[in-house]
């Protein structure tokens, strides 16, 4: 059994045409279905699909970043492989193609699971990392065509990837340039294991959304954990997400199973996502 969801946000709103971004994840869910029935690992699909979603420049991640309140672009990363739970994130990388690379490379060069700013700038150097290509003027903003929110309130929006591949591995992974002009500094749930992303031997998570709220409630590991307690998937993803609602959060997330079963939920407008179980058909929605 093979399975994988991917998501361009939960900050869809109603009235904009969406059908560029569906058609987009729906081609990369199809090289991803093309890759896993060739044998590929999980953990390599997930980066393949974040990094095309990042380069598209369709989405609030990568290419299509928003700026923070000091005009700059910072951005967040992390990913998970669920048969021993490695990890590696970067938060508020500037100056770098594609976070999720940085954050893969801090998983498999260094003893850390996660690097920040600076630090995390002066190691993709080293390890050779793609800088962006011209600079600023390579960002197209595409979260200027997102925020559904009035100013100054958590408008947002992320890209990610779960997936299981034909050996039984599961794996997650997560990027986002944050919500629109947020602090300079400020880091959400994208980079944050267990609160923006989660993988183990059951489950694997990718949320999207107004990150304060996932990181109060550890979002992604809550709803692993629910799961590997008994609750059935789609249960336990409501439950998170109704738990988010109740404090005055939004978002949604994708999830994937051991046994390929798929969990697309969101409590807001919309969430751009496209999923497959098996070979079944490749769905993809909006709204």
């Amino acid at each position: 059994m093979i399975a994988l969801a991917l998501h361009g946000g939960a900050g869809a709103r109603h009235g904009r045409d969406y059908s560029t971004e569906i058609a987009h994840m729906r081609e990369v869910a199809t090289i991803a279905r093309e890759s896993l029935r060739a044998g590929g690992r999980a953990f390599d699909v997930v980066t393949q699909a974040v990094v095309a979603l990042e380069d598209s420049g369709l989405y609030v991640a990568g290419r299509g970043a928003s700026p923070n309140a000091a005009g700059q672009f910072e951005l967040d990363a992390s990913l998970m492989r669920g048969a021993d739970q490695a990890c590696g994130a970067v938060a508020a990388l500037q100056n770098f193609q594609n976070p999720i690379l940085v954050a893969r490379a801090v998983l498999e060069k260094t003893p850390h699971v996660m690097l920040t700013g600076d630090g995390a700038a002066q190691f993709a150097t080293d390890q050779g990392m793609t800088p962006l290509p011209g600079g600023e003027t390579w960002f197209t903003r595409a979260g200027r065509f997102e925020s559904n929110h009035p100013p100054g309130t958590l408008s947002h929006g992320t890209v990610g990837c779960v997936c299981l591949d034909s050996y039984g591995e599961l794996a997650a992974a997560t990027s986002t340039a944050g919500v629109f002009g947020k602090l300079p500094g400020r880091v959400g749930d994208t980079p944050l294991i267990g609160a923006g992303t989660w993988a183990d031997l059951q489950t694997a998570v990718s949320c999207t959304g107004q990150g304060e709220y996932f990181i109060r409630i550890n979002a992604a590991a809550q709803l692993a954990f629910r799961h590997m307690a008994g609750e059935p998937l789609d249960e336990a993803a409501d439950a998170v997400l109704g738990r988010i609602a109740g404090m005055g959060g939004e978002g949604g997330l994708i999830a994937v199973n051991a046994t390929g079963h798929v969990s697309v939920p969101f409590r807001s407008q919309g969430m751009k996502r496209a999923w497959f179980s098996g070979e079944g058909d490749i769905l993809s929605e909006a709204f």
